[in-house]
């Protein structure tokens, strides 16, 4: 029976992050008639969740459909692109504007946002080689 709750979570995980791979394909500029195009800068969000790593995949439905209830209702300036869930934090990768947006999708959603960093630049393998 653990085994087979492992894998359903193995398997939630999964789909989260091939979501996710999707919804980076999207565009990352605000193109609307409030502003001028503005690039989204992307931040990792260390969230302390105690025994993350334990939510159930129903438990992790859930989180997921209010976050994105939130991110609907915020409009396109802020984009959640994925997350991890380890023992007892969710690291999150999020696109938005500014810090004050994603401080703001934590408070709407009722889900903690620790540590909000900037990142800078991602490198992989693939920049090894170039």
């Amino acid at each position: 029976m653990k085994l087979i709750k492992n894998t359903t979570l193995l398997l939630v995980i999964v789909l989260f992050t091939g979501m996710a791979a999707m919804a980076q394909t999207a565009s990352v500029k605000d193109t609307s008639s409030k502003s001028n195009s503005t690039t989204m800068k992307t931040y990792l969000i260390e969230r302390d969740i105690p025994n993350a790593g334990k939510l159930t995949p129903e438990q992790l439905k859930a989180i997921s459909q209010k976050s994105c209830s939130v991110l609907q209702h915020m409009g396109p300036q802020i984009q959640w692109i994925q997350s991890y869930v380890t023992g007892d934090k969710i690291f999150c990768v999020y696109k938005a504007e500014n810090e004050d947006l994603i401080r703001e999708h934590a408070k709407e959603g009722g889900f903690p946002a620790n540590v909000i960093t900037e990142i800078a630049t991602t490198i992989s393998p693939a920049t090894a080689k170039q």
